[in-house]
């Protein structure tokens, strides 16, 4: 038994890993437009959400399970998303400096919108994922659900500084993000097919 538990609590480290990344990529990307005070707001209330989300997901976990469809929405709503934050956050970055002196309440709120909107997508896909690998073990779930948002606060910060500094990183964020709806379209099409 407890081998079993050590290879799940490998399992739901690794998943927290790639997925809380996910929402950490968002987030950063968002806050990165904004001046220092205003993105630790966002970074915040980003992540504010994605905690209250993932509670609320993984207290209804064995429900969603069995929502077709659940997951094809949601790809749908990342890659709006991208969409989103590609217009915001890659092709206005030439002039990033202009961009924030611009900043007011309404961007301000489109962003944290933006965050939210990713948060519940995001967050369902990362408590599907450490539930389907805890199973029955509660303690481990738990586990997986304070890592991811450890993990996310930590990367969200580091990524909104460093889209201000390097645009690439940008454009990989994109493009991961990108995958994760695909892939979420995918998983609930297959089942259609």
């Amino acid at each position: 038994m407890i081998s079993e538990q050590i290879l799940i609590f490998f399992q739901i480290v690794f998943i927290d890993l790639v997925l809380a990344g996910d929402n950490a990529i968002i987030i950063g990307m968002v806050a990165s437009q904004f001046p220092t005070e205003q993105r630790k707001k966002i970074i915040f209330w980003g992540i504010g959400a994605a905690v209250v989300l993932r509670i609320i997901f993984t207290l209804i976990t064995a429900y969603l399970l069995q929502i077709t469809g659940l997951r094809l929405i949601g790809g749908i709503l990342l890659l709006y998303i991208c969409y989103r934050l590609y217009v915001d956050v890659i092709k206005m970055n030439g002039n990033a400096e202009e961009n924030i002196k611009k900043v007011d309440s309404s961007s301000f709120m489109k962003a944290i919108t933006t965050v939210i909107l990713a948060d519940v997508t995001m967050s369902l896909d990362n408590v599907l994922g450490v539930a389907g690998a805890a199973r029955d073990h509660y303690m481990l779930l738990i586990f997986g659900l304070v890592l991811s948002i450890v993990l996310m606060a930590t990367a969200a910060t580091l990524i909104s500084g460093w889209i201000k500094k390097y645009k690439w990183i940008g454009w990989v964020g994109l493009l991961a993000i990108l995958f994760v709806a695909i892939e979420l379209i995918y998983t609930d099409v297959k089942l259609f097919l």
